[in-house]
């Protein structure tokens, strides 16, 4: 397959027969308001006053419609892991457009596609006992949301064939954030995805706590013992359910992120995968932020001793150039999947126009090919300058009398803004005020952070220097001091 990408199968370029509008570089210099807006925004409030507009990027850095310059710390949507005007990219992109701008894959596939699947099999980490992923298969789609539905699909349509049809339950954890699809929604547990949606589905039997040890924790747990309380409430949630008979799965991130950046603790993901064992209960891999590199390892299971039967993976594997998803299923699943269509003579009755999309393929292959030559995966570790810079500089936020807790592993993190240091008490006024003002003197500076609740999340390019690094965390502590000034004025701490 390597040959074949070598080859550079392009097609001749064809003349148009009249000239085309040429794309404008010309905005409108006015910040739309969300609720007078065409559009309906995404995760947003739909009577903000304003929406910002990105026109460009280039780096580490994007320029809104006013001109001003801000620092991308978000990665987007923690998924620009190479930055944004990449050229390498953009020339994959192009070539490939010229060459087969799009095909499909109901019984049909291209190069790109096929290489992508053997690559993804190749380099997936260890699956759980008895499992592999190097006879597995991948189901490609377009985003994390589309890949949690065809797991449970995926995961519904194998129970079946093996003659188990009740085991069609799933368990997640609340602030665990696996889409907003109907089911992947379902799966979700964060309260306004569920909000005015008839969500969660039945099919999830619960939302396990979240391991959060800072705000879940009791006085003296050690992170050893607080796993160990998490593991017996699953074995609780997993023998009430009886779930040898009812529960196909339970789905985590390797470390929860749109939740607010939380860290498992020591020995978290070893206890649970034993009473995963205990009840015949699979494990799902939600990979969509922590795949390639996130962690300073190339995927999030490797960093917290993760060992899944299936993983979903997204976001970085184009760096968001174009949308993609993949599914990763092991061997031991593929062949029942596989052996079912035989036995029925039938098809499996899944998929998308977009899937294996040969451009979303094209530029996850010349993305991988890009973190390995320069070794963008393992930049995060603690022994890379990078890495080593973001951790120090991370850990000092800690001292500062807003921040409760700062946490993070590679190249994302968060720091948590309490009223109260000693306490970890939140706002006289609630939740989410310190966060939100925070985020907002941050971008004032020219600086673009998430924050969650009252989590301020960081979860910079790969690609950052640490010269920009230190300018991230420079503009974050200046935007902190004049939070922490701003909230005592204000009665808010």
């Amino acid at each position: 397959m390597q040959a074949l990408r070598g080859a550079r199968l392009t097609a001749p370029r064809a003349v148009s027969a009249a000239p085309c509008r040429a794309l404008s570089t010309t905005f409108r210099r006015v910040t739309p308001s969300a609720r007078d807006s065409p559009m309906l925004y995404p995760m947003t409030n739909l009577h903000a006053p304003n929406v910002m507009q990105i026109v460009s990027g280039k780096g580490c850095y994007v320029t809104d419609e006013h001109g001003r310059q801000h620092l991308e710390g978000m990665s987007g949507l923690w998924c620009t892991a190479l930055g944004w005007g990449n050229e390498e990219l953009v020339e994959a992109a192009a070539e490939q457009l010229r060459t087969l701008s799009y095909y499909h894959c109901y019984a049909r596939s291209s190069p790109w596609t096929y290489e992508l699947a053997e690559r993804l099999l190749q380099m997936a980490p260890e699956a759980a006992p008895c499992h592999s992923f190097k006879g597995g298969r991948v189901f490609f789609g377009t985003g994390g949301s589309d890949g949690n539905d065809t797991q449970v699909r995926l995961l519904w349509h194998y129970f079946n064939a093996i003659g188990k049809p009740l085991k069609k339950g799933f368990v997640s954890r609340k602030r665990g954030y696996h889409g907003s699809g109907v089911t992947s929604g379902s799966l979700t547990g964060l309260p306004h995805v569920h909000a005015l949606f008839d969500a969660p589905l039945s099919f999830v039997r619960a939302h396990a706590t979240c391991p959060h040890k800072y705000r879940d924790g009791k006085p003296g747990e050690s992170d050893v013992d607080f796993s160990a309380r998490l593991a017996v409430e699953l074995d609780d949630i997993f023998t009430k359910q009886n779930a040898e008979e009812t529960i196909a799965a339970f789905i985590a991130e390797p470390l929860i992120g749109a939740g607010g950046v939380v860290i498992p603790p020591a020995g978290y993901f070893e206890a649970i995968q034993s009473v995963c064992e205990k009840h015949e209960v699979l494990i799902v891999a939600d990979e969509v932020i922590t795949g390639f590199g996130r962690t300073g390892h190339p995927w999030g299971c490797q960093a917290f001793g993760m060992k899944p039967h299936t993983i979903t993976c997204a976001k970085m594997i184009t760096s968001g150039y174009v949308p993609l998803s993949a599914v990763i299923v092991s061997d031991q699943i593929a062949e029942v999947l596989v052996n079912s269509s035989e036995s029925r003579g039938g098809i499996m009755g899944h998929g998308f126009t977009y899937t294996g999309h040969p451009l979303a393929t094209a530029v996850a292959l010349k993305t991988l090919d890009i973190m390995e030559r320069d070794g963008l995966m393992t930049r995060g570790l603690p022994s890379h300058p990078v890495g080593a810079a973001f951790k120090a500089r991370l850990e000092a936020l800690g001292a500062h009398p807003l921040v409760g807790e700062s946490r993070g592993i590679g190249l994302v993190g968060a720091v948590e803004l309490v009223a109260d240091k000693a306490t970890g008490a939140v706002p006289k006024a609630g939740a989410g005020k310190l966060g939100a003002l925070c985020a907002a003197e941050a971008l004032g500076r020219g600086l673009i952070v998430r924050s969650i609740a009252d989590s301020v999340a960081l979860c910079p390019p790969l690609v950052i220097t640490e010269a920009q690094l230190h300018e991230l965390f420079n503009k974050l502590g200046e935007a902190l001091d004049a939070t922490h000034a701003k909230a005592k004025a204000s009665g808010l701490i």
